[in-house]
């Protein structure tokens, strides 16, 4: 399969690949941040390193440039000066929507929640396919972005068939022409040893995030005959979920 076609790659490949502003290397993939209402990326959190005292800082998709994949690097729209100047999010803490926008002032990039842009990966239209999953109620006293989500934050989380638990999160396959996450890869643990398979993210019918836990609309079965992965390898987006 050629990288000119649709493929889904792992998430956690991307981990510490090299970001290249137009006048120098800013950093390290450090981690991303998600919408959880469209399960597509929004932000890349880059660890900066000695230049700018390790600091993490959000880069939004649509600075970033197709990766290269042999050199295992992003070039990104920016400066290191940019950068530098940006306003300080602390990313351990929850993004509040006003930080984004002040961000999204700062480096003149379209606000997501409104419009639609391009990124690294392809085109990500907003909204994008909305996909049904049910959460709890919403903390009206939140003024962060509730649907803004950690990928690390989501890595481990618990997997519920209907008929018991089958494991926990350890990836996320990513689409590389929308950035949208289509698929969980899901470690089966001691239910099905050595085992990782792939569950379609259209299968989630809740999620409890207090809780840390993710229910499909799936008996345990359908799971362990879900498609085998192997997340160091890119993947047909096309790929049958299930047998």
């Amino acid at each position: 399969m050629e990288r000119g076609d649709s493929m889904e790659h792992s998430l956690r490949s991307l981990i510490g690949f090299s970001i290249r502003a137009t006048d120098g290397d800013l950093g390290k993939v450090h981690e991303f941040y998600f919408d959880d209402s469209t399960w597509t990326i929004r932000y890349m959190v880059a660890e900066t390193g000695n230049w700018l005292s390790n600091r993490k800082v959000l880069i939004s998709l649509v600075a970033l440039g197709k990766p290269d994949w042999k050199s295992r690097a992003f070039p990104a729209s920016l400066t290191c000066d940019q950068v530098r100047n940006s306003p300080d999010i602390d990313t351990e803490r929850p993004v509040y929507r006003q930080h984004e926008a002040e961000l999204h002032r700062y480096y003149e990039w379209p606000q997501y929640w409104e419009t639609g842009y391009g990124g690294a990966l392809g085109i990500t239209p907003f909204p994008l396919l909305e996909i049904p999953v049910p959460q709890e109620a919403p903390d009206l006293d939140r003024h962060d972005d509730p649907h803004l989500r950690s990928t690390r934050q989501v890595t481990g989380y618990h997997i519920h068939a209907t008929n018991g638990e089958i494991g926990h999160v350890t990836d996320f396959m990513v689409g590389d022409e929308d950035w949208t996450l289509g698929n969980l890869v899901v470690d089966t643990g001691s239910w099905l040893p050595g085992k990782k398979v792939i569950i379609p993210v259209a299968w989630i019918k809740n999620v409890n995030w207090a809780e840390s836990a993710v229910y499909v609309d799936r008996m345990r079965e359908s799971v362990k005959n879900s498609a085998d992965v192997d997340p160091s390898k890119a993947v047909d987006a096309d790929h049958p979920a299930s047998l």
